[in-house]
């Protein structure tokens, strides 16, 4: 069995959304309730979160721009840039727990505490930019800890995989132009027009031209097509790029029973993904495998999907 970490702390919980948004707090109480039910929490190493130290931040995100978070936070708004993105006081500090946790769980990945692990965080990350939040998102979370690998850890190529509904659209603008990053993401597309990108012809720019690869997928697809698009396209890449660590937005709304999306994923699907990337990472990498999670809002279904990704990560699923 592997040494699987999991990234949970309470304090995630107070980042608070309203009463109707769909990424709420409830979420974090469905990924308990799964790794309970599961058996999983006696056979995890639990990481309790520790706020970011700003540099780290600063390495993606405009300085203005975190100045700005947090003084909306701190003049009490109830939302910041846009309507989607609802907030409360402690939305500020609760982001800087999300990327210190993410962090202090790839230290110990590199110390080798760990053989990969889980972070169940909130917010999530993958759709902020350099300098605006988008889709519920303040700190692109991936994307600090692939820069806190390369520079604290001296790691040159970092693979991204990012299975969310809908594509991560800051991770790729703030590596489009990056060799040492490879970004994958399968996606719907169209997906309400949100947020509109992720096309096939993204491929990066610059030095970065060809370490950008998406799969977009049409809604109604299901286990078929994501299995037939990884395979085409995510295991040649990583085989020509030889990633040394690999992260992973782990979003689950893509599942036939999330309504944030028209995707037709099952349960078994999500496992089939989850069991291809661990085995890039053991092929490539020594196992070294962060997942973060990004999407995945049906609170019945979580629970579920939940146990059996980190059955996965532990080598039982």
């Amino acid at each position: 069995m592997k040494k699987t970490g999991l990234l949970f702390d309470q304090r995630y919980m107070l980042h608070e959304t309203g009463p109707y948004h769909p990424e709420m707090a409830d979420r974090l109480v469905a990924v308990f309730k799964g790794l309970k039910e599961g058996g999983l929490l006696d056979k995890v190493l639990l990481i309790k979160a520790s706020p970011a130290e700003r540099r780290w931040i600063e390495m993606v995100h405009d300085p203005a721009y975190i100045d700005s978070f947090n003084d909306a936070c701190v003049a009490g708004r109830k939302e910041f840039q846009h309507p989607d993105n609802q907030m409360c006081c402690d939305s500020f500090d609760t982001a800087l727990l999300a990327v210190g946790g993410i962090l202090d769980t790839a230290a110990s990945l590199m110390r080798g505490q760990i053989d990969n692990a889980f972070c169940a965080v909130r917010p999530p990350g993958h759709h902020a930019e350099h300098a605006k939040s988008m889709g519920f998102c303040y700190f692109n979370n991936i994307a600090i800890a692939a820069r806190y690998l390369q520079r604290e850890w001296e790691i040159q190529r970092v693979g991204i995989v990012d299975f969310d509904v809908h594509h991560g659209n800051g991770t790729q603008h703030i590596f489009e132009s990056d060799p040492t990053v490879f970004y994958y993401s399968i996606h719907q597309h169209p997906s309400f027009a949100f947020p509109g990108t992720g096309r096939e012809f993204e491929q990066g720019s610059g030095d970065g031209y060809g370490f950008t690869k998406n799969s977009p997928v049409l809604p109604g697809q299901g286990d078929a097509e994501y299995q037939r698009l990884i395979t085409r396209d995510l295991l040649p890449a990583f085989e020509k790029f030889a990633p040394q660590v690999i992260l992973v937005s782990s979003g689950f709304d893509a599942h036939v029973d999330d309504e944030m999306a028209d995707m037709r994923v099952s349960t078994e699907g999500f496992a089939w993904i989850m069991q291809t990337i661990v085995d890039l990472a053991e092929h490539h990498c020594g196992g070294r495998l962060i997942s973060i999670l990004e999407g995945g809002y049906n609170l019945k279904r979580l629970p579920e999907l939940i146990a059996g990704h980190v059955r996965i990560l532990l080598g039982i699923g």
